[in-house]
């Protein structure tokens, strides 16, 4: 009798990376998801920010590996560790990778408890994650079914440059659904009045957010998370860090780089001035005036074959809890990790400080 496929092709198919480091990812994320849970709720955002820093640094620095930090705090004179361009982990050992990390997605939610923070980081083979630069990505986030259906339906796939309405009609029908059923997750900013507008007016549902749409966007590929596409401009970080959970999951998402005066509607003297800062360190890495505006797909966000990402709840969130602390160091935190061999994995860990008053419970 023919014995049913299992997991286990997928299991040999993964990557060195993932084989070697998924397993720990979570480790990273949640220390640092763990540390800035003390801050919640503590108005203090910079602190809560610093501490996250520092206790993913701490455990990175545990773990056999070489990376090199390609998205981060900041440049190294802006930061003063996990900046672009550092070197991480022991260097022992073969793995070497680039990295992307935001320690604390969402320092004003944790700051005010509100929900939607996350610890977060992914890894993946030298040159497998684009190097973003520190501006923001106009983009447009959906999950597998809409993928599924632009296939089966060659002249309809989403556009960044396409109206609103034409690419939520794809959606909703892609999804078997009315317009009037969608939600669209989108950054609370004055930069994005007029797209709100649009999303209105196609009868759309919208969901604002103060912040942190990374989550969201990866959202858009977990069935019953009620949320079906993320737009408008953010960090362009986060968009990197989404792409390499939505490929993954089978999601796709469409970006451009765009400079935050030009994103906000600053006057011309504001964006000359700020090409003129901007520009030089821009074309180190390939981007100019004449090749800034193209679109990035998800492959060219994660080139990458061997990637894997993890994040941990430190508010509450899609479906991340929040952080719980018992006393005693006891800590109780909440993850996702996946890699790019198709496995994601939902974890709920207990850290047990005092062993004589443990947290279990049934």
């Amino acid at each position: 009798m023919p014995h049913p496929k299992t997991v286990e092709n997928m299991i040999k198919c993964a990557g060195p990376i993932e084989c070697a480091l998924l397993p720990s990812l979570i480790h990273v994320t949640e220390t640092a998801a763990i540390a800035a849970s003390y801050q919640m709720g503590k108005g203090n955002k910079n602190y809560a920010d610093q501490v996250s820093v520092e206790a993913m640094r701490r455990m990175m620095n545990t773990l056999d590996f070489k990376g090199v930090i390609k998205i981060g705090e900041g440049e190294r004179d802006e930061a003063p560790m996990l900046f672009i361009g550092e070197e991480v982990g022991t260097g022992k050992g073969d793995i070497v990778v680039d990295i992307a990390v935001d320690p604390l997605e969402g320092t004003n939610l944790t700051a005010d408890g509100i929900p939607g923070s996350i610890s977060v980081m992914a890894m993946a083979e030298p040159g497998g994650l684009f190097h973003g630069p520190d501006v923001y990505m106009d983009k447009i986030v959906v999950g597998p079914d809409v993928v599924r259906y632009e296939k089966e339906h060659p002249d309809e796939k989403i556009d960044l440059d396409a109206p609103v309405i034409k690419n939520l009609e794809i959606v909703a029908k892609a999804l078997d659904r009315d317009i009037g059923e969608i939600v669209v997750v989108i950054l609370d900013r004055e930069r994005h009045t007029n797209k709100i507008e649009e999303i209105r007016a196609t009868g759309a549902r919208v969901s604002l957010v103060s912040d942190g749409d990374l989550m969201p966007g990866v959202s858009t590929a977990v069935r019953g998370s009620g949320i079906h596409v993320v737009m408008g401009s953010g960090g362009s970080g986060e968009a990197v860090l989404t792409a390499a959970a939505i490929k993954i999951l089978g999601g796709k998402v469409l970006a451009r780089l765009i400079l935050p005066t030009v994103a906000n509607g600053g006057s011309e003297e504001d964006i000359e001035a700020e090409k003129a800062e901007k520009m030089p360190r821009l074309a180190t890495m390939g981007i100019t005036e004449d090749n800034i505006n193209d679109v990035l797909d998800t492959d060219k966000l994660v080139p990458g074959k061997d990637f894997i990402f993890a994040a941990s709840g430190v508010t509450n969130g899609q479906f991340l809890n929040q952080v719980n602390l018992f006393g005693g160091g006891d800590a109780r935190v909440h993850s996702i990790s996946m890699g790019s061999s198709g496995v994601v994995k939902l974890t709920d860990s207990i850290y047990i400080g005092d062993k004589e008053q443990t947290p279990l419970r049934l």
